[in-house]
Parts: C-alpha cells; sequence; structure tokens
C-alpha cells in the first residue's frame, strides 16, 4: 500500500501513476494518501507523470503560409523597417511578435534593406511644437500629356498632408495654394515653413522690391508666420520633401500615366489614405487623423471646425 503522505508534501512518479489508473473517487484517493483533492484531480487529468514546466506558457507566434505571404509582398513593396512593418500589421495579424516577424523575414531573405544614399548621414531632429507647424514645398509629376505642379503641406505635429495640383508655379499661384492650406485644416495654423523660390518669396533680384509677396500677403491676413529654410540647405524642409518622395514613390515611379486627370486622382487617393489609414512611428502607430482627433481632445480651442467631418464617406 502506499505511504501516506501529508497534504503539502510533493507527490511522486510512482503515486501519480497510482492516482491515474485507480477507481475510486478523488475525494477517497486524496484521504488515502493525504494529498489535498485537487492535487489529486490534476494529476488524473494529465496524460503523463512528469512535472510541467514552470512560469507562464509561451504563446503560440506560428505563422501560416498566408501570414508569412503578406509580410514578404509587404515588404518588398514598402521597404520599410523592421518596427514600421510590425506596426502597420500588427491589426491584420494579432499573434504577429517583433521576434516572430523578425525570423520570417530572415527565412525570406529580406531582413536587411537596401542602404539608401544617405544612410551615413546624421540626421538632426526638429524642436517639439505645438500642432499647427506646416512645411510647404511644390514638386513636378509627369504624365503623357506632360508636366504639373503638385503643392504639398504637412504638418510637423499631426503628419496630416494636403496637396493641390496646378499649371503653374509662381508668385500667385503660391499664394492661391496657402489660401488652400488655411482652408484645409481643420485647426489655426501658427507657422509655415518654405523654401526661398519665387513661388513662396522674392528673389535676389527683387529683394528690394517694396511689394509684398502675395505668398506673404495671405500669411498675413491669417496671423500666419512664415520662416524660410536656410538658402542650399533643403534638408531643413525635411519634412515636405520627404512626403513628396513617398508621393512619387507610390505613383510616378512604379505607374505610367495616360492623362493628368488619372495621375492626379491617384495622388489625392495615396494621400487620403496615408491620412486616414497610415499608422505612424512618429506618431506612436496612430494615424494622421487619430493625431487631430487626439488633439481636438486636448484643446478644441484651436480648432475653427470638428475635425471628425473630415472623415471621408463612401463617395470621397
Amino acid at each position: 500500500m502506499a505511504a501516506i503522505l501529508h497534504g503539502s508534501a510533493r507527490t511522486t512518479p510512482r503515486v501519480r501513476a497510482e492516482l491515474q489508473a485507480a477507481q475510486a473517487s478523488s475525494r477517497a484517493l486524496a484521504a488515502q494518501y493525504g494529498l489535498n483533492p485537487k492535487t489529486v484531480l490534476k494529476w488524473r487529468k494529465r496524460p503523463t507523470t512528469a512535472d510541467a514546466a514552470m512560469g507562464p506558457k509561451p504563446r503560440s507566434t506560428t505563422l501560416t503560409q498566408a501570414e508569412e505571404a503578406i509580410i514578404v509582398e509587404f515588404r518588398r513593396r514598402t521597404l520599410l523597417p523592421l518596427d514600421d512593418v510590425m506596426g502597420n500589421l500588427k491589426h491584420q495579424i494579432p499573434k504577429l511578435t517583433r521576434s516572430a516577424l523578425h525570423r520570417c523575414l530572415q527565412r525570406h531573405d529580406i531582413s536587411r534593406l537596401p542602404k539608401g544614399e544617405d544612410a551615413g548621414s546624421k540626421r538632426k531632429t526638429f524642436k517639439e511644437t505645438k500642432i499647427g507647424y506646416v512645411h510647404i514645398d511644390s514638386a513636378q509629376l509627369r504624365s503623357a500629356e506632360g508636366k504639373i505642379h503638385m503643392f504639398l503641406a504637412i504638418d510637423r505635429v499631426s503628419k496630416f498632408v494636403h496637396v493641390e495640383f496646378h499649371p503653374t508655379a509662381d508668385m500667385a499661384t503660391g499664394a492661391q495654394f496657402m489660401r488652400g492650406v488655411v482652408a484645409a485644416y481643420p485647426y489655426q495654423i501658427h507657422t509655415v515653413l518654405t523654401d526661398n523660390g519665387v513661388t513662396f518669396t522674392k528673389s535676389a533680384s527683387t529683394k528690394w522690391d517694396s511689394m509684398r509677396h502675395p505668398f506673404d500677403r495671405v500669411c498675413d491676413e491669417h496671423g500666419i508666420e512664415h520662416r524660410l529654410t536656410k538658402p542650399y540647405h533643403p534638408w531643413t524642409n525635411g519634412q515636405a520633401e520627404r512626403m513628396n518622395r513617398t508621393v512619387k514613390d507610390a505613383t510616378t515611379k512604379v505607374f505610367q500615366y495616360e492623362t493628368a486627370q488619372a495621375l492626379c486622382a491617384h495622388v489625392l487617393a495615396f494621400v487620403t489614405a496615408y491620412n486616414f489609414a497610415k499608422h505612424l512611428k512618429a506618431l506612436q502607430w496612430r494615424t494622421p487623423f487619430q493625431s487631430i482627433q487626439d488633439a481636438w481632445t486636448k484643446d478644441p480651442a484651436i480648432f475653427k471646425i470638428n475635425p471628425h467631418h473630415f472623415i471621408p464617406g463612401p463617395y470621397t
């Protein structure tokens, strides 16, 4: 007959096997062996007599073939860093962890990104500021019908983007775009940063002209401070420059457009998806629109209208 054990004693593999083979009730076995009834129930349910591993059980991170295909295709198309891929796919693949993502990229030999031209350059971060600091720039896009000028504005804090298309890039166009920027953002803009192009400021040949530049006039009307980048230092306006490149990488560098209308429609669709669906690492994996909603919650006084009116509808 098995030895009588007190309630706090550890069971041996022999006693566990006897508990699993016995036909008596759990209470009777607990009284017979001097064990807690819960201990008897635990070992009668287990298929073996070996001790289980201590600590929390690890969550399964095994990815299916379909999930790995999504990860690989997303990485190859976007060339985003590991953390950015994680932030964009964690909602589609809830069980995805950073280590599982890294192993998946290694298996498919795409864990290393190609080095960029400026990979070795040191970048400085912008000074912290409040929402309403907008970077503005322009770029040329080309379709089969010819070139068109894209004007782009991006808020330094919320990352919300506004674009317009114009056939020219002169002083009047710059002022027209600035009026569109003021109307496009639901909150008060306090500062804009542009380069020294004639679209936004006087050139060296006309700097002694007493006429106020049309772009500055619009800024004056709305109480906006107009700042200029340091000459020959375009990276000072890096957010707008980088967003221009992001738009080109997603449109003109991979697609050919028969008409300017098709080109503009694609760019606008991309910008809308960026504003309302792109989760950015700089915003703690929120979208630009979500960051505007957070700003509305903290300080609605700086807003001209409720930003929830900006949510795109089915016919946007």
